[in-house]
């Protein structure tokens, strides 16, 4: 049972990076001091997508789902969780490459 709470409570915290990630520009119109945290998770979650890389919490969260007893998944954090939501097919490396170039798109915008 601990096992499955700590995986379900890193989805938690990974969702909330992921929006942090991608939003979190326009926390720094109240808090400027939060671009020093923003800016290196945006060029992160950026640098995953563009790389076809998987984000370390995912296999973290697999491992904890195994200890539990519940099977893991395979894919990424944003083809499991993500993707799914907002597109009901396949993620293709040109779709990651497009998720890469809006992170920081819409990031830049935001700061300029």
């Amino acid at each position: 049972m601990p096992y499955r709470l700590l995986a379900d409570l890193l989805v938690v915290f990974h969702i909330a990076f992921v929006l942090f990630a991608v939003f979190g520009a326009a926390l720094a119109f109240r808090w400027p001091k939060i671009i020093r945290l923003h800016v290196p998770a945006a060029i992160w979650a950026a640098l995953i997508e563009f790389a076809g890389w998987a984000c370390p919490l995912t296999p973290l969260e697999n491992r904890l789902r195994t200890l539990s007893g519940e099977a893991g998944y395979s894919g990424g954090f944003v083809e499991h969780y993500i993707l799914p939501v907002l597109y009901p097919g396949i993620l293709t490396r040109k779709i990651q490459i497009l998720l890469g170039i809006f992170v920081l798109a819409l990031n830049v915008f935001i700061y300029i």
